[in-house]
């Protein structure tokens, strides 16, 4: 019979896995909203980490990064993709959904108010462009979630940013 002291020391020894949820919105011509955080170089996608101590979901991560991020508070649509991202050993391996933020009209593109604390500003970027501001797995992420919407239907599995499966 295992105790719960036994059971609280295997999950301390359980491998950490980080997980992230993202919103991809386009506008009606099919560019992509892009975010510029202030912590690090580069630009990203409305969305962040998973408050799992909460019980928060991924679905529910990426609405409420996306209200907190761009004040729009947006019912998202499908999962488009599931990406395992793996850095090598000096950091955890990262689980990264990205969901369907739908189509941004130009009221919602009006009203977006960026969270100062985070972000220094927006932009919208054409397909053949997201290469130029989003690098790695989060930039093929991106194309593949592109691909999706156009195809439809289902959920890509990716890793590092590459379809598997």
């Amino acid at each position: 019979m295992t105790t719960t002291q036994d059971f609280a020391t295997y999950l301390a020894g359980l491998p950490r896995i980080l997980a992230g949820a993202a919103a991809l919105f386009r506008d009606a011509d099919g560019n992509v909203l892009l975010v510029e955080p202030n912590y690090r170089e580069g630009w990203a996608l409305p969305g962040g980490t998973i408050e799992s101590d909460d019980g928060e979901t991924p679905r529910q991560g990426a609405r409420r990064e996306t209200l907190e991020e761009i004040g729009l508070d947006v019912e998202l649509g499908r999962l488009l993709a599931v990406d395992w991202v793996y850095h090598g050993p000096e950091y955890p391996p990262l689980v990264a959904y990205l969901y369907d933020g739908g189509i941004l009209t130009a009221n919602d593109l009006a009203s977006i108010r960026l969270q100062e604390e985070e972000l220094l500003s927006w932009r919208l970027v054409p397909r053949e462009d997201i290469p130029e501001y989003l690098s790695g797995s989060l930039g093929l992420r991106v194309l593949v979630g592109l691909d999706m919407l156009e195809e439809g239907a289902g959920t890509a599995e990716l890793e590092n940013g590459q379809r598997v499966g």
